[in-house]
């Protein structure tokens, strides 16, 4: 019989609740015994049950081991110290003076705040604003000569389109024109262009007499 999947949730009932942490409580202390002896791993493990039992395993000492960890975590600390504390602030202050300064010239850029500038702050301004135009003039143009090309292309494809729509009906009607053959007894050959002026019956009599 397949087991189904464990849902990773707390069991409800306290017997079934029991049973399994029995079970993977000795799971976990023969994996860490296997893990010491095919590792030759320093492996320590404490587990304290829902009613506050202690169950422990310790390849050599626990006591040992956990002075280790203790020493390895201070040579190692994972919480910043005091001294990182303070590079820190010191970064957010030169960060905060750096915007400070961009606002300020950002500012400038737009003609605001100029009365505490000196003449050689001002022809500064100035030059960078002349670079800014010039660059924005420059890919100005870029963008107009790209557009250019492109309404040229589009205009080739329409001039060829429109050519192809007109080639196509007179084709078709010179056809038409060709293979309907001409048939001197067909009735549309035979035109009366005599012009005859009276009644209907003096008509009919000049027909006969030309027939």
């Amino acid at each position: 019989m397949v087991r189904g999947k464990t849902q990773m949730r707390r069991i409800e009932n306290p017997t079934s609740r029991q049973v399994t942490f029995s079970k993977r409580r000795n799971g976990l202390l023969k994996k860490a015994f296997e893990l010491s002896v095919l590792c030759d791993a320093e492996v320590a493990l404490i587990i304290f049950s829902p009613r506050g039992r202690l169950y422990e395993f310790a390849s050599s000492s626990m006591q040992e081991t956990i002075e280790r960890y203790k020493r390895n975590t201070k040579d190692n600390p994972t919480k910043p110290t005091e001294q990182n504390m303070q590079h820190l602030k010191t970064e957010a202050a030169n960060m905060l003076k750096k915007i400070e300064l961009l606002e300020v010239s950002r500012w400038k850029l737009l003609g605001e705040g100029l009365d505490s500038c000196t003449l050689e702050e001002l022809q500064q301004i100035e030059q960078q604003l002349e670079r800014s135009v010039s660059s924005i003039r420059a890919r100005k143009t870029q963008v107009f000569k790209e557009q250019i090309e492109q309404l040229k292309e589009k205009e080739k494809v329409l001039a060829a389109e429109n050519a192809r729509l007109c080639e196509k009906p007179w084709k078709g009607s010179n056809e038409q024109k060709e293979n309907v053959p001409y048939d001197e007894s067909s009735p549309s050959s035979d035109v009366e262009t005599e012009l005859f002026i009276g009644p209907p019956e003096g008509r009919t009599k000049r027909t006969l007499q030309l027939n």
